[in-house]
């Protein structure tokens, strides 16, 4: 069986999730992927990596996000995985892939990845970056209004100890998310240039926030 090139693979990846996320939640989406995919290789450029690998975790990463399939987080890299066979990408690459997809996620911050290498932590980084800064606030806040959810309520505090269940499970206004996961990225970033970049993007959250909590009670 003849493996196909690297040059036919990443434009046919790029077919398949754009296909796929064409009907995606706006924060969920084939832009949020292509953001993704572009930080992965700009990290990827400092770091020792397989590229080929870097870039296809990054493209297929959320292929189908467990928060939309009720949970189920087998979904994504079964869908991965058959779509790089069916491409005839050979396994030892698929299954890097698959496991990158599998360990990813945040998932509440108090989950011990059972997998790692420095392709994982090039797109995990490449991921969280898309989570905060202006991006992530407008991520955020889409996010929360497709889920019906309070911007704000002063009465329901930030939840810090949650499970990776709660995590999943919690329909806390929208707010309390910059302190159960947003802020909380810039110290869990696994690269310099990760590391770098976010510390700016951390810094403009914490001022949206001093703004936000201004025009709320009504201050100057």
């Amino acid at each position: 069986m003849t493996i196909m090139s690297d040059t036919t693979i990443i434009p046919q990846t790029i077919d398949f999730v754009k296909h796929t996320l064409q009907h995606a939640e706006g924060g969920h989406d084939w832009f949020h992927i292509e953001r993704v995919y572009n930080n992965a290789k700009l990290i990827a450029k400092t770091e020792n990596v397989n590229l080929l690998v870097v870039e296809l975790a990054a493209l297929l990463h959320d292929i189908a996000d467990s928060k939309f399939y009720d949970g189920d987080e087998t979904i994504g890299p079964k869908m991965a995985s058959e779509f790089l066979n069916s491409i005839h990408v050979d396994n030892t690459t698929i299954n890097h892939v698959v496991a990158i997809i599998e360990n990813i996620s945040f998932k509440g911050g108090h989950t011990k990845s059972s997998f790692s290498s420095i392709e994982l932590d090039v797109v995990q980084d490449a991921d969280r970056l898309d989570a905060i800064g202006a991006i992530g606030i407008a991520r955020c806040f889409n996010y929360g209004g497709f889920k019906n959810r309070a911007i704000y309520d002063p009465n329901i505090a930030p939840n810090l100890n949650m499970t990776k269940e709660a995590y999943k499970a919690s329909t806390a206004p929208s707010i309390n998310h910059f302190y159960e996961k947003l802020l909380l990225l810039k110290d869990k970033m696994n690269t310099l240039t990760g590391k770098t970049i976010a510390a700016q993007r951390h810094e403009f959250m914490e001022l949206y926030l001093k703004q936000f909590y201004a025009e709320w009670n009504g201050e100057r």
